[in-house]
């Protein structure tokens, strides 16, 4: 049992875990002991996109990645999942480990969760991180491009992913990671298509929650890549401003936990400690 390959089963056993939400399975992992810090991945992305950063997190704090909705390991339940139904399983989580308060992190569709959270749980939110994400809504272009992906994906799913994870690097990256966006397109094809769908649906459909940074009295933190495909950083910037959210910038694109993972981590440590 405590030979070098039993300690790694059962620290994998007592450590991921699922709990059940409305008759779906939400898969967690729990790592580290502290203040308990809540990691919620992008679309196309699950638990497995932190694992390059929990080491220097869980040091001081108790870190909890969730794989969300149709992502991972955690089912599909139904063929919306709006960004109120994505907290709900966050919240399941946190109620499971008789969590009160905490701090989230949210890359992408991780930060609109995120958003949801916090706008119907307030008091439960220590600080929050939009990682390459954003409190406005989907422009009407966005919708769009949102409404032709779920109709492509049904054609070819897989040339669909592929592209999808490729597009969210600054080209000038892409390169230099070759290896870590192979890893990253092998996990995204593990989303089942209707997970895919379900979530593009959700995003498309939900709300403006600039008011929740805007009004919220816990730590907030909104870090954008100066050349993300995805979000423009002068708009962010401006949205930093209204809001009166510490903004950060770093040179890459959508990516910032693999195309500016040391800057992206010593920052993450000082916002939360």
């Amino acid at each position: 049992m405590y030979d070098k390959s039993g300690f790694l089963l059962a620290f994998i056993f007592l450590c991921s875990m699922y709990v059940e939400h409305k008759g779906a399975r939400i898969f967690y992992e729990v790592e580290g002991t502290g203040n308990a810090l809540i990691l919620i991945h992008g679309f196309l992305e699950n638990s497995t996109m932190w694992k390059s950063v929990i080491p220097s997190l869980s040091i001081r704090n108790k870190v909890i990645s969730i794989d969300l909705l149709g992502h991972g390991k955690s089912d599909c339940l139904g063929y919306v999942h709006s960004m109120e139904l994505f907290s709900e399983t966050i919240d399941a989580v946190l109620k499971h480990l008789k969590i009160k308060k905490c701090t989230l992190i949210g890359h992408s569709l991780g930060g609109y969760v995120a958003l949801a959270f916090a706008d119907k749980n307030p008091a439960k939110v220590k600080g929050l991180c939009l990682l390459n994400s954003t409190s406005n809504e989907d422009s009407e272009d966005r919708k769009d491009i949102r409404t032709r992906a779920n109709k492509m994906v049904q054609i070819n799913f897989e040339s669909m992913v592929k592209i999808s994870i490729s597009n969210l690097f600054y080209q000038e990256n892409v390169a230099l990671f070759t290896s870590e966006i192979e890893i990253l397109k092998k996990e995204a094809l593990t989303t089942s298509l209707q997970g895919y769908m379900a979530a593009q649906e959700g995003m498309k459909i939900r709300p403006n929650r600039n008011h929740i940074l805007t009004n919220g009295t816990f730590k907030k933190i909104l870090i954008i890549g100066e050349n993300d495909p995805v979000l423009d950083a002068k708009i962010s910037s401006e949205e930093a401003q209204k809001t009166n959210t510490e903004f950060v910038v770093f040179s890459g694109g959508h990516m910032s936990y693999i195309e500016n993972k040391l800057e992206l981590i010593t920052t993450l440590k000082q916002f939360i400690n």
